[in-house]
């Protein structure tokens, strides 16, 4: 059985509103032609995922996502990702957005990345966006 769970390291953070949550990755997923097997949001600080960065990527900065693809199959979702809380706060207050807004977008942000999308280039970073876009309203659309 599929499935999707959410998790806290370090901090105190309950997501709101998960089966929907939930219900939308899943027809993310399905609408990009993968099928899920599991997935996992791992909601942190920012020093957390400081250490994960520096331990697994050799970067030494701060982050609002990392993405793990633990999948054995091509067209098979499963993965974990880590979301610091604090920069999503922090980029909803730069964005002048709400932290929910931004916490949807980075939420679908990282399973585009398990999808297979890319945002190291100029294109591929529009490609990514443009699909953020489209399954953040999907999402609004179905609420």
């Amino acid at each position: 059985m599929p499935s999707i769970t959410f998790f806290e390291e370090d901090i105190k953070f309950k997501l709101k509103q998960k089966e929907s949550i939930r219900g939308w990755i899943v027809n993310t997923i399905n609408t990009e032609g993968y099928k899920l097997k599991s997935l996992s949001f791992i909601f942190c600080s920012d020093n957390y995922l400081l250490q994960i960065n520096q331990q697994f990527l050799n970067h030494d900065t701060f982050t609002d996502i990392i993405t793990f693809d633990n999948s054995d199959r091509d067209g098979l979702v499963m993965g974990d990702i880590f979301i610091s809380v604090e920069r999503i706060r922090e980029n909803a207050t730069q964005l002048h957005i709400t932290e929910t807004d931004e916490m949807h977008r980075i939420m679908i942000h990282g399973v585009l990345h398990l999808l297979g999308y890319k945002d190291k280039t100029v294109d591929d970073k529009k490609k990514m966006t443009q699909k953020e876009d489209f399954y953040l309203q999907q999402r609004a659309l179905n609420q």
